[in-house]
């Protein structure tokens, strides 16, 4: 998404404010004395004024007017309208609105890494969803309520995750030492992250992991290394990582909850049945 910059906002702002200072007024006290030729003319600039105006106001609104939460979830919530059971759609709410906050910050710009590490995020909170379909459904709507494309997330995803399994630890860290689509989109985080223009994200953390997991190369000393190539705070990474711990260890407890709720469940249920039968065999 593109951010403008403060000269080009102060440029809109001087020139919606000499647009709005031509009033009528003005316009209707010299139209008096004019031929109607030149009232014509004049009509027209005050007709141009009034547009140029319009254009302005229409300008400063697309420089950067997101939609909010509220609108996402609205967007979500059409796309895929079934019921989500709420083990999972607590989770789904939570961390959709989390990525709205990033999608729509000035700074975000779509990479490779980001997705990588949503996917990773996805795919594991939806692990033992009762229908593979519906779980793929859930993904694509939640991807298109933020405007952007679940076929380029999936895509990116399994490109990165073959591109780190050819890798060594060392080969992963040097980005310069080869040339590729992967290669070149690193490298373009770290140009973006020295010039201040990244907006770092969890998602984007636990795709840095997901890669040094694929490369066999986890620990601690390679994810800092990491770091420093791509110019990211790793205190950021290892405290979002942390926090992505934390949840799915919340969440395999409440599955396993749940499992247990739902055989007790059943169990009752076959036993009310014998019951049934017995009682109408007598």
């Amino acid at each position: 998404m593109a951010v403008a910059t403060s000269s080009s906002l102060a440029l809109f702002r001087v020139v919606a404010f000499q647009a709005s200072s031509l009033d009528a007024k003005s316009f209707a006290s010299s139209r008096a004395s004019l031929p109607n030729a030149q009232r014509f003319m004049t009509r027209q600039s005050a007709s141009a004024v009034r547009s140029r105006s319009s254009v302005v106001r229409c300008a400063q609104k697309a420089i950067h007017d997101p939609p909010v939460v509220a609108d996402t979830k609205a967007a979500f919530l059409k796309a895929y309208p079934k019921p989500i059971p709420s083990i999972y759609n607590t989770v789904i709410q939570e961390i959709l609105v989390q990525q709205h906050l990033t999608r729509y910050n000035r700074t975000y710009k779509y990479d490779p890494v980001l997705a990588l590490g949503f996917v990773t995020v996805f795919d594991q909170l939806m692990d033992g969803y009762p229908s593979p379909a519906e779980r793929d459904a859930i993904f694509k709507a939640y991807i298109e309520a933020l405007e952007e494309s679940p076929k380029t997330y999936r895509e990116d995803a399994t490109r990165l995750e073959q591109w780190a399994a050819g890798l060594t630890a060392d080969e992963l860290i040097d980005l310069g030492s080869r040339e590729g689509d992967v290669e070149r989109s690193l490298q373009e985080i770290a140009e973006r992250a020295k010039a201040g223009t990244f907006h770092y994200s969890r998602f984007f953390a636990v795709g840095l992991f997901r890669l040094l997991e694929i490369a066999k190369a986890s620990e601690p000393a390679t994810l800092q290394k990491l770091c420093e190539a791509l110019g990211i705070s790793q205190m950021s990474v290892n405290r979002d990582l942390d926090v992505y711990r934390g949840l799915l260890s919340k969440l395999t407890q409440a599955k396993e909850l749940l499992q247990d709720f739902l055989q007790r469940e059943k169990a009752k249920k076959d036993e009310r049945e014998r019951e049934k039968a017995q009682t109408s065999k007598e």
